[in-house]
């Protein structure tokens, strides 16, 4: 039987490949969205080879010592997650997770020598985000809804505010638990208030689904709500698909625009303008919000956008007379990385995936107790590993290391602190509570 599993966390810092995960909070719910089970709340352990950012622990409250004291290491996190929570029909869910927490998971079960990616799709597994369900339907049918704007009067999506605004009690934003009882409420509000929209929006994140919507081999107008559009438009605008972009991905335009226009304004070979955001590079794994436009029929949809479908046929038009244009962005991107090379294997996640041979190595460490780990010797294929295998020894079990191995470890982790340390100290003169930077001053003493 199919469920959700609502989950939030609360992070070190805002980098998934390089900081860590301090909280996990969830529950599971049934497709109706009543809770099945207790919710789950643990911490996780700061290991010794990263320092917090104070700007992160001042919002979160959760100190590095709190960890320490009540939490669980990260390959007991790991061991718990794929065993007990992501489970076989499980449908992993929350507000903004698709890019934020779902990468931070990834890095966290690549460290510790799990698979990053079968949590999210094997054994009829899955993944959705509430966060473009609620652009999108604060976009086309935001009737029965409550919705928030920032003090310059531009509409604002946070979570915190759409709650108050609708009477749902979120009584400690940016408490993961909190978090995730929230982005629940939310879900039910706008299944209970936009029913259709809703199913249609959870039947559409998978990649097979939007793929026959959106594609090269029968280009289509689609409605599209993404972070990367205006506020003014509800974040939401009519597109194109135009070319293929990098690891399968899409490059669509944005028919808000007109091309020729466009074109008198930018130099189409400066590799430094990729017509941000005009060309967005869509991600078929990361349940995008898309529609037909059929959906702008209904509700007066096209005024809502502020869009209308004239302007969106010449639009069209003008973008057909310059199929260049679609080869220059294809070209501009493919030499693009999407991700910047990382200078250590943890954060080398996305270098490549490991080979059949290599992938019965790794299931033999992490299911290895710690004292079989000592003389361990394994040939492997994928020149990250043993770089990530002596990393694992020294933040989990650095009792079984050799002192070779030891000194090697320390000699990585002091590079890596001294590297993060000048921005620690300069975001600890930021933070108001002295308590919280008392305490961060002292983990600092004890890691160096």
């Amino acid at each position: 039987m199919k469920t959700f599993f609502f989950y939030d966390l609360e992070t070190s810092g805002l980098r998934p490949r390089e900081d860590r995960i301090m909280q996990f909070a969830g529950q599971r719910t049934d497709m109706e969205l009543n809770p099945v089970g207790e919710p789950v709340n643990v911490l996780i352990k700061m290991t010794n080879d990263a320092l917090p950012s104070p700007s992160a622990i001042n919002v979160t409250g959760i100190t590095p010592q709190q960890t320490l004291m009540d939490g669980i290491s990260e390959v007991e996190f790991c061991r718990f997650v794929t065993e007990e929570i992501f489970l076989p029909n499980t449908i992993a869910v929350g507000y903004n997770t698709v890019r934020f927490d779902d990468e931070f998971m990834r890095a966290c079960l690549w460290r510790n020598f799990y698979d990053p990616y079968e949590w999210e799709w094997k054994d009829g597994r899955n993944r959705w985000d509430i966060l473009d369900v609620v652009r999108l339907t604060r976009a086309l049918r935001p009737e029965g809804i409550n919705w928030p704007f920032r003090e310059d009067g531009a509409p604002t999506n946070r979570l915190e505010l759409i709650t108050k605004l609708n009477g749902v009690s979120h009584e400690h934003a940016h408490d993961a638990l909190s978090d995730v009882y929230a982005t629940i409420a939310v879900a039910k509000l706008i299944r209970e208030r936009q029913p259709d929209l809703f199913k249609y929006l959870l039947s559409m994140r998978g990649k097979n689904e939007i793929k026959r919507l959106v594609n090269l081999d029968n280009k289509q107008p689609f409605v599209y709500a993404s972070g990367r559009f205006e506020n003014e438009f509800n974040k939401t605008t009519v597109a194109f698909p135009i070319a293929p972009g990098r690891n399968g991905n899409l490059l669509v335009f944005d028919l808000r625009y007109n091309l020729e226009e466009l074109l008198q304004n930018e130099d189409v070979d400066n590799g430094e303008n990729m017509f941000y955001p005009i060309v967005k590079e869509l991600c078929f794994n990361k349940c995008p919000a898309v529609a037909p436009l059929s959906v702008l029929e209904k509700a007066d949809g096209w005024n809502k956008i502020k869009l209308s479908r004239d302007l969106v046929e010449q639009n069209l038009r003008v973008l057909l007379k310059h199929p260049e244009f679609a080869e220059q962005m294809r070209e501009k991107y493919e030499k693009r990385p999407e991700f910047p090379l990382a200078s250590e294997p943890e954060g080398a996640i996305y270098d490549g995936f490991l080979n059949d041979t290599d992938r019965v190595k790794v299931a033999v460490i992490r299911n290895a107790e710690p004292d079989k780990l000592v003389d361990l010797n394994l040939d492997f294929d994928d020149e990250r590993l043993p770089g990530l295998l002596l990393h694992y020894k020294g933040r989990n079990f650095p009792e079984v290391m050799t002192e070779a191995e030891m000194e090697q470890y320390e000699v990585y982790r002091k590079a890596r602190l001294e590297k993060q340390l000048p921005n620690y100290m300069a975001e600890i003169e930021k933070v108001k509570d002295d308590y919280v930077k008392q305490e961060l001053l002292l983990y600092l003493q004890s890691l160096m």
